[in-house]
């Protein structure tokens, strides 16, 4: 089992079992108060178990829930704003067999701080019983308020993965003007993270298609597929970005794992960067404490603008870049973002020994790269263009290494070469 600000993942009927869920949710329940809270879930097998378990909790510790049944992340993000917490059952884009919690207070998810109090276990308190709801929701005319129309009706084909955006999303990008397809809308279809998958359909598809757009299986994942190709997460939050600095925004966070590109595109335009830790939330939580207006993380192509959302939101990205179809931004964006290699690869560590192998890999390092940045993990800027990232995972028990520059075969070099020191590190 997994415990981060990322929310409670784990492997459903082994390291994740049913009381497991009655704990977390009676612990969540006392840490929001007598509040009334939002639930959602995605398409998992095991989610609608899940889903009523946490319901009753919920119930049980005197908090009002707002049953919003099967709908993607952002939703419940959206709709948590009018009931002032939220709860979705999901564990993103982890296999099926997986399942977990992704809690949300105020609007977003908990920081770190607030994330150790909520794990902390209460005493039981004598309390009302909390009563159950239907709850619907409008994001769609909501995400299309914001967005607008598309210049022309761009055909766009939607991969579902079978996930929890097969209804809102093609619904919002219909809703703007396009002509929609939809593919793989059965579980199973392919894998459950479109930024490991192949998405071989999408590809072919998209030859004939204006754009293409693939969700995990909640939905908060995007990833775009342009012209028979796959684009890297960057491009996808960059993207948004460009969207973004259209409507007039000037200051931007990006976690430190995303593109140089990225932060290019941004200080050509007249915006400003910070840079914060990897993680939805963590981004979040410095855009609020530093006044940034939107941003992301490229790792997961994670575009978030806080005004609508405080989450990635792969549905509503999606409407903002098919409304820029037919622009030559798109085009250069994509050109711009292709120019750096970025390299993405895991090595399998324990969780419990990530921290000692991290400052096993920091000595190991030492003198040999100009700077070392610790944000987050360890940072090695290598030069201008090129730089690599070693942090452990918040979901697996993997040590993650992400490298970037502007010429393939240096990136394939330091890739080597830090992969290397960090096995070293490890054994």
């Amino acid at each position: 089992m997994k415990r981060s600000i990322s929310g409670i993942r784990g492997i459903f009927g082994e390291d994740l079992t049913l009381r497991d869920i009655i704990g977390f949710c009676a612990n969540f329940a006392h840490y929001i108060g007598p509040v009334k809270c939002a639930v959602g879930s995605d398409t998992r097998p095991s989610s609608d178990i899940v889903r009523e378990a946490a319901i009753a909790s919920l119930m049980a510790n005197g908090v009002d829930v707002y049953n919003l049944g099967m709908v993607p992340t952002p939703v419940v993000f959206r709709e948590a704003r009018k009931y002032g917490a939220g709860l979705i059952i999901t564990s993103s884009h982890n296999p099926l067999k997986w399942n977990g919690l992704k809690f949300i207070i105020r609007g977003r998810g908990p920081n770190e701080e607030e994330f150790a109090q909520m794990m902390r276990e209460k005493k039981p308190k004598k309390t009302r019983i909390g009563k159950e709801f239907s709850a619907s929701t409008d994001y769609i005319s909501e995400a299309h308020r914001l967005i607008g129309r598309a210049r022309h009706k761009p055909k766009v084909t939607v991969d579902i993965g079978g996930g929890a955006a097969s209804y809102i999303a093609p619904k919002l990008l219909e809703k703007i003007g396009c002509q929609v397809k939809i593919i793989n809308q059965k579980q199973s279809s392919r894998g459950p993270d479109p930024t490991s998958d192949r998405l071989s359909r999408l590809v072919t598809a998209s030859k004939n298609a204006d754009i293409g757009f693939a969700f995990d299986l909640d939905g908060d994942r995007l990833v775009v597929v342009k012209d028979g190709k796959k684009q890297s997460p960057d491009t996808t939050l960059a993207l948004g970005i460009s969207k973004a600095l259209e409507l007039g925004y000037k200051k931007f966070c990006l976690s430190i794992d995303t593109s140089i590109a990225v932060e290019r595109y941004i200080l050509s335009n007249g915006g400003t960067v910070v840079r914060s830790k990897v993680g939805e939330a963590n981004v979040i939580e410095t855009m609020l404490r530093k006044g940034c207006k939107a941003g992301g993380e490229g790792s997961s192509g994670g575009f978030i603008l806080p005004e609508f959302n405080m989450c990635r939101d792969g549905i509503l990205t999606s409407g903002l870049v098919a409304a820029m179809t037919g622009k030559k931004t798109v085009d250069e964006i994509i050109s711009l973002v292709s120019s750096y290699s970025q390299l993405r690869t895991k090595v399998d560590v324990p969780s419990s020994i990530h921290d000692r192998v991290l400052q096993m890999f920091k000595k190991n390092i030492k003198g040999k790269f100009s700077q070392i940045i610790t944000i987050d993990g360890i940072k090695i800027i290598v030069d201008d263009d090129s730089w690599a990232l070693v942090r452990k995972s918040n979901t697996e028990d993997i040590i993650r290494v992400s490298v970037e520059s502007n010429k393939l075969q240096k990136a394939k070099q330091i890739q080597k070469q830090v992969t290397a020191i960090l096995k070293e590190s490890y054994e």
